[in-house]
């Protein structure tokens, strides 16, 4: 008797309706299929499913052996653990409780993962790669015109101000000579005067001598004395000597009047390329607020305040000094509140792209990520003590630490639990940081700068995406009498680096070179952590107060 699946020919029949000839086969299902069930299998959309005509079926994969159990073979997936197992694997401890799948149906999804990517690099990202050099090769034609432009009007301007500057001496000149003329004028009238005074006075003298020699009665009782008119001497001419002072240059001041240059930006625009396929758009200009303002406080309820990262433009997680993480509304309404897994408060918090928290445990050395109120831990260090963290355009994590043993602190960057760079030293083997326990707050600039406030430093230390020195902050040149306690950091769209001076009371606005820009005071009462919304809005945690302020300052 044939069996029920195969005709005289061994006809293979469709595995969903079992009376029709397969033609087609779903890579995704690992299933066979007719033409007329082809269109109902593709009705379930919760797959992405990628029916072939059977003769491009792929040949069926061979299980794996399992690493564990020499004589078995791999024929499950655990879901939780990420590997494929055997059927002894799922009953052990390790495997207990866990999630477990199929592996060809794990292996399915997984090919139509890769399938998806193919699809993706061929029709999607590789095109973009051509446009972009294309773009590139474009854009280099047109820099020498545009620097050549840059440098005419330099020129232009630097004539500009050879006449401005040629006119002014001339007229500095010619006022001098007025003034000289005009004072000796003045001075030869006077002389004119006292002149024409002594000639009337050796006179009188010489007439006073001839009467008293000639004893004539009638000539000296006829003489009129005018001695009370020369008694009182002619008025002294005084003229203030006018001085010329040269006003000290300022060159800071002389390069502003003269024009700036805008800074040269290279951005490497990784961010959502990948998963939008869209380029990154330049932000639009922002200018600084001449009058930075407060638009929201919250008060957290903590004793003492230490951290806040923004969620949303109005949701904002906090950390202080207990067990107790915070996720609060413009209107100090708690959302949501979430201990940590030590009992002990944490070092620092940060929220992922995909708005997870994530939050350092330095009492057991730990990075963990919290999702749908699940704690995971993420990243465990030896010998090493995690401290203050950030989530980067590339959705990796940076870790400053600090060690055990008094070695340098360093920054660790993470893709999961997997490091992928320390930076530690500049160029000549120096400690970048300092070695000591204190907060090092960091932040990504758009720029993929990495950004630190050392506090026990007094500086701001910006390194570029490979870790390379590029400067060192450590106030502001004018300020030489204050203390520069740098603590929180973040920056904003522009590329602008903003550091809380916990001393001061104030926030330093920094360019992406490390220019001082600009303060944001606003009453603030020892600022400590700092973050900046998607609308550059910033958020500051302020120590003593336990409250958060909201500022607009673009």
């Amino acid at each position: 008797m044939l069996h029920p699946r195969r005709s005289a020919q061994d006809v293979l029949l469709c595995d969903s309706c079992e009376t029709s000839p397969l033609q087609c086969h779903c890579e995704l299902c690992q299933i066979n299929l007719c033409t007329n069930c082809v269109g109902k299998h593709l009705l379930d959309s919760s797959k992405r499913h990628n029916v072939v005509p059977f003769k491009q079926k792929k040949s069926t994969p061979s299980y794996p052996e399992c690493p564990t159990h020499a004589d078995k073979q791999c024929e499950l997936y655990c879901e939780e653990c990420d590997v494929p197992v055997c059927s002894t694997c799922i009953s052990s401890d390790k495997h207990r409780g866990h999630k477990i799948s199929d592996i060809l149906e794990k292996l399915g999804s997984k090919a139509q993962g890769l399938q998806n990517e193919l699809e993706e690099l061929e029709t999607r990202v590789y095109p973009r790669y051509e446009e972009m050099a294309s773009d590139v090769q474009t854009e280099k034609a047109k820099l020498e015109t545009n620097y050549e432009e840059m440098t005419t009007a330099a020129d232009q301007q630097e004539e500009i101000w050879h006449r401005e500057i040629t006119a002014i001496v001339n007229q500095v000149k010619s006022d001098i000579v007025e003034m000289k003329t005009k004072h000796m004028a003045a001075l030869d009238k006077n002389t004119d005067e006292i002149t024409h005074s002594i000639t009337e006075l050796k006179q009188i003298i010489l007439n006073l001598k001839e009467i008293l020699e000639s004893n004539d009665i009638s000539l000296i009782s006829t003489y009129k004395s005018r001695n009370n008119e020369f008694r009182r001497l002619p008025p002294k001419v005084r003229v203030t000597l006018p001085t010329f002072s040269p006003q000290k240059i300022n060159t800071d001041q002389l390069r502003e009047m003269f024009g700036s240059l805008s800074p040269l930006s290279i951005n490497t625009e990784h961010g959502d390329t990948m998963k939008s396929a869209e380029a990154v758009s330049s932000p639009p200009v922002k200018p600084l607020l001449d009058e930075p303002r407060v638009t929201a406080t919250i008060d957290t309820g903590y004793d003492y305040l230490l951290s806040v990262s923004c969620l949303s433009e109005d949701q904002v997680w906090t950390c202080g000094t207990n067990e107790t993480m915070k996720l609060l509304n413009l209107q100090s309404k708690l959302l949501t509140s979430i201990q940590t897994k030590s009992g002990r408060r944490p070092g620092d918090i940060a929220v992922t792209r995909d708005g997870d928290l994530v939050y350092t445990d330095y009492c057991n050395n730990t990075v963990n990520l919290i999702k749908n109120k699940k704690i995971r831990t993420v990243i465990t260090l030896q010998g090493w003590v995690p401290r203050n963290v950030c989530s980067t355009a590339s959705d990796d994590l940076l870790v400053t630490m600090y060690s055990d043993d008094r070695k340098p602190s360093k920054v660790v960057r993470y893709s999961g639990s997997t490091e992928k760079q320390s930076i530690q030293f500049d160029d000549q083997g120096h400690p970048l940081y300092s070695s000591d326990c204190l907060d090092k707050y960091i932040s990504e600039n758009r720029n993929l700068d990495i950004c630190v406030a050392d506090w026990s430093a007094n500086a701001v230390v910006v390194v570029n995406q490979s870790g390379k020195l590029r400067f060192r902050y450590t106030g502001h040149p004018s300020n030489t009498k204050q203390s520069f306690s740098p603590v929180g950091i973040t920056t904003d769209s522009q590329s602008h680096i903003l550091t809380a001076d916990y001393s001061n009371n104030r926030i330093h606005i920094l360019d992406q070179d490390g220019q001082f820009l600009r303060y944001i005071h606003c009453d603030l009462d020892y600022p400590l952590g700092l973050c900046v919304d998607i609308r550059d809005n910033l958020f500051v945690a302020e120590y003593g107060t336990a409250k958060v302020k909201k500022i607009q300052y673009l």
